[in-house]
C-alpha cells in the first residue's frame, strides 16, 4: 500500500456527470461524521502518531482537513462571484507546522469541519449546471479548475485523509 496515497491520486473523469456530482457531494456530507467516529477514541499517543514515516501526525491531518476545506469553500465563492479568479494558494506544509495545528485539541477542528461541511453541502446542492462550469485559476501551473471538478477534488481529499487516519487507527490495534 502506498501510505502517502492510500486511495490513489485523484483522477477526474473526462465527462463529469450528475451522478459523479451527487456521489462527491455525499462524500463531502458524510466526511465529518466518519472522521469524528474514527478518532473519537484516539489516545494522545495516537494523535501524535504520523500516518507514515515523515508524514503528518493524526492531529495535524485533522487540523489540515479543516484548513484545506475552509480554503476550498472560499474558492467556490470566488469562482461564482468573479470572472475566472486567480485563487490564493497557501503553503499547507507550513500551516501544518504552526503551533495550533501541532497542539490544539482536535475537537476545535472537528466542530469546524462539521459546521463547514453542513453549509458547504447546502451550497453545493444549490449549484446550477452553469455554476458547475465556472472556473478559478490555480496559480501553480495556472490551470483552470471547474467547480464540478473541484467538488471531486475535495471529495477525494477528504477520503484521502480519512484513509490516513484509518492507518493510524489500524496501527494501534
Amino acid at each position: 500500500m502506498n501510505l502517502q496515497y492510500p486511495i490513489g491520486e485523484f483522477e477526474c473523469p473526462n465527462l463529469i456527470t450528475k451522478e459523479h456530482i451527487s456521489k462527491w457531494i455525499k462524500d463531502i456530507e458524510e466526511l465529518p461524521a466518519k472522521i469524528a467516529e474514527l478518532v473519537s477514541d484516539f489516545s494522545e499517543e495516537q494523535l501524535e502518531t504520523p500516518y507514515r514515516s515523515g508524514g503528518w501526525t493524526a492531529r495535524q491531518v485533522i487540523h489540515h482537513i479543516h484548513d484545506s476545506h475552509h480554503n476550498g469553500y472560499i474558492r467556490f465563492k470566488w469562482a461564482l462571484t468573479e470572472d475566472k479568479p486567480v485563487i490564493k494558494a497557501y503553503y499547507e506544509d507550513r500551516w501544518a507546522e504552526l503551533f495550533d495545528t501541532k497542539s490544539a485539541p482536535i475537537q476545535l477542528s472537528l466542530d469546524l469541519i462539521k459546521a463547514l461541511h453542513a453549509k458547504w453541502v447546502y451550497f453545493l446542492k444549490g449549484l446550477s449546471d452553469n455554476d458547475l462550469e465556472k472556473v478559478f485559476i490555480h496559480p501553480e501551473g495556472t490551470i483552470e479548475i471547474s467547480l464540478a471538478e473541484d467538488i471531486g477534488i475535495y471529495a477525494w481529499h477528504g477520503n484521502h485523509h480519512l484513509a490516513h487516519l484509518q492507518i493510524v487507527a489500524t496501527a494501534a490495534k
